[in-house]
């Protein structure tokens, strides 16, 4: 059958719809939650928390508590007013126009709220357009007062069940005088989410933290009753920003915690009583950040007590504070960057400035524009400026003394480094495309590489020519390419980014794996899925272990985060029983294995290195993906090697004082098993 276009003449005013009520979120879900899968489901729960937090943050509340119940539903408790239960001109009372009409609430001016995370006074009712049921209790006026929404329509169930629709709240009991507060529990309505959506313990618990650090001494308890075994948890912070700042800190700090408070004040022109008047917004500023070692990144802003996951003008105004004040104060004159004020290099870039940086940017005040109704980006123009001015004054008095002068200095060494390290790469891996090292094709010339690229390919890397012979023999020429090392690998923990690039084991690595190095190395370009690490199973083979650790977690760390990296375990010991191979990898197994097979320990071959296996006994014991064993190398192993890395240059190094001067103050300390004895 043949649809029937349509005509001109058919356009008429009987196709202008209008929506009513409710109608337009469910119509529209993603315009108001962001869309219909796990995101937009937690995003009801968001609505509902908030409004708490919001109550909390005005002062009014100390308690919230977030319910998660077998059922699917959702509860959310708090101490705080109670929502208003009188009546409006219509009858209604305020309690039902909360959930039932968009844009209706206490959060527009600054009467009921000075500055809150709702402000479209549609996150209340959107719930309740996408749920199938909600029963909202307030504890107001010595009593409990209830009103349940059954798809959308208020009302109250009678003692036989039935639900009577209808806008009369039910006393359900009487209460103290001075009890406030709100219950609100929503059963979200499965038809409009996608069959896959699912609310996250871990993702609602990561929201109630990052809330509490939001808004110091509120006291949040979580609960999951959807199984067994899982205990409520309790969560406060009276620290602030910092504490969260502390708390989102991985790795090792080279400043102390910068807090910068700030209040000031701007005009914007908003419509009153239906005129555009000029209105003065007061703005309070809160920012904490450190600096640590490393490369990655980690900035959060939040606007009130709303989560800015796109950032917005107050980012941005905080991004250009940084940059001014590490330019004019903190690398003013720094003898390290005058040789490149000649080609204009000495100008540190913000990613140079935020290398390493963990922050949180909180701006407060009341009525912020925002792009969208999710509210993932401040759009309000003045707060730019107003950051500005206060991380710019903020950073520069904590160089001019208001931090310790040691935690200043190494900040300056370590934006000095980046700039250094950004315009040496640029040079130093534009030389090194070039290099002789590399074939035709792009790769070193020692890499033996394989046929097949991606997940399922590997990257063996084995000490020198002895073990890289067995080993392109007895590999699967197919997904696994193996990569001699002639040297030593040079220790990225200590080095500069220009002694990793002069290094040539370093960069024949780099280079092998093919997804850049620093901030632009890329996980996805990555040509191999697991790099597997062959050592001898001796001191030189721990140290070289330790250094190819160290590179990877300095330079290509994502590897470690996606545990994509291997260390082979290899037996110490070998030996045939009735023509069977029996492998030990410890002199505790061989033992055993001994007494188990009736074999005596003179029988065992010992074996020193991977290159003195023959084809059939590294293939078997450190190729074969069926009976090899490999260990998953995490950031911890990648940071135990950087310590143990810089422990074997002390003690197996050139500077014998240094190396005098550590045994004697360690030497209680020292493992002999590290000093070959």
């Amino acid at each position: 059958m043949v649809k029937k276009k349509a005509s001109k003449s058919d356009y008429d005013a009987s196709q202008i719809q209008i929506l009513e009520g409710l109608d337009a979120v469910r119509k529209r879900p993603g315009m108001y939650i962001g869309g219909t899968g796990t995101e937009g489901l937690h995003h009801l729960v968001w609505e509902i928390i908030d409004n708490s937090v919001d109550e909390a943050a005005a002062g009014f509340a100390s308690h919230v508590e977030v319910t998660l119940h077998r059922d699917g539903s959702v509860e959310v408790t708090d101490d705080g007013r109670g929502i208003p239960i009188g009546k409006k001109p219509d009858g209604r009372t305020a309690l039902e126009i909360v959930f039932t009409e968009l844009h209706a609430g206490g959060k527009f001016g600054s009467g009921a709220y000075s500055a809150s995370g709702g402000l479209h006074g549609v996150g209340a009712s959107v719930v309740n357009a996408l749920a199938s049921k909600i029963v909202a209790e307030v504890d107001r006026e010595a009593a409990t007062w209830r009103l349940v929404f059954n798809e959308r329509i208020p009302g109250n169930y009678l003692k036989s069940g039935t639900f009577k629709p209808g806008s009369k709240l039910a006393k359900v009991k009487a209460v103290p005088k001075s009890r406030t507060g709100t219950r609100v529990r929503f059963w979200p309505d499965l038809e409009i989410f996608d069959p896959d959506a699912r609310l996250e313990y871990e993702q609602i618990r990561d929201h109630v933290a990052r809330v509490c650090f939001l808004v110091p001494g509120l006291h949040i308890k979580l609960h999951d009753r959807r199984g067994a075994g899982r205990d409520p948890e309790d969560f406060v912070a009276a620290g602030g920003l910092a504490d969260y700042v502390d708390y989102l800190t991985v790795g090792e700090p080279v400043t102390d915690i910068l807090t910068i408070k700030s209040e000031s004040s701007f005009e914007e022109t908003v419509p009153v009583d239906g005129k555009m008047s000029k209105v003065v917004r007061e703005c309070t500023i809160d920012i904490a950040m450190r600096w640590v070692q490393g490369f990655d990144t980690k900035i959060v802003s939040f606007v009130n007590t709303i989560p800015t996951s796109e950032g917005g003008t107050h980012v941005t105004g905080f991004e250009r504070g940084l940059t001014k004040a590490a330019n004019d104060i903190l690398l003013a004159e720094t003898k390290k960057l005058k040789k490149l004020a000649k080609a204009g290099n000495d100008r540190a870039t913000p990613a140079d400035v935020q290398e390493g940086l963990v922050a949180a940017v909180k701006v407060v005040f009341a009525e912020p524009q925002f792009k969208g109704q999710t509210k993932q980006e401040l759009g309000t123009p003045p707060v730019q400026r107003l950051v500005y001015e206060a991380t710019k004054l903020g950073l520069s008095d904590w160089v001019n003394g208001g931090g310790r002068k040691v935690h200043v200095n190494g900040l300056r060494e370590k934006m000095t480094q980046a700039i250094l390290n950004r315009v040496l790469a640029k040079q130093q891996l534009d030389a090194r495309r070039k290099a002789s090292s590399l074939s035709s094709n792009g790769m070193p010339d020692k890499l033996a590489d394989c046929r097949l690229h991606g997940p399922d390919a590997e990257l063996l890397i084995v000490e020198g020519n002895s073990a890289a012979g067995p080993a392109k023999q007895g590999r699967d020429s197919e997904i696994m390419a193996v990569l001699p090392l002639r040297g030593k690998v040079v220790n990225a923990g200590k080095a500069s980014l220009k002694q990793v690039i002069d290094n040539t084991e370093a960069q024949a690595l780099i280079t092998s794996i093919g997804a850049g190095s620093g901030r632009d190395f890329k996980l996805e370009d990555c040509r191999y899925g697991r790099i597997i690490i062959l050592c001898d199973a001796d001191v030189d083979g721990s140290h070289i272990r330790c250094l190819l650790l160290t590179l990877i977690y300095h330079y290509m760390r994502p590897l470690l985060e996606a545990g994509q990296v291997y260390a082979a375990q290899p037996p110490l010991f070998a030996t045939k029983v009735r023509g069977k191979q029996l492998y030990a990898f410890s002199d505790e197994e061989r033992n055993q294995l001994s007494a188990e097979h009736n074999v005596e320990l003179n029988k065992w071959k010992r074996f020193k290195g991977l290159g003195e296996m023959n084809v059939e006994e590294l293939a078997e014991t450190t190729l074969n993906q069926e009976s090899r064993v490999l260990k998953r190398m995490t950031m911890k192993h990648g940071e135990e090697a950087t310590e143990a890395a810089n422990l074997f240059s002390i003690l197996m190094g050139n500077d014998v004082a240094t190396r005098k001067e550590y045994i004697v103050d360690n030497s209680g300390l020292i493992n002999p098993e590290l000093l070959d004895i």
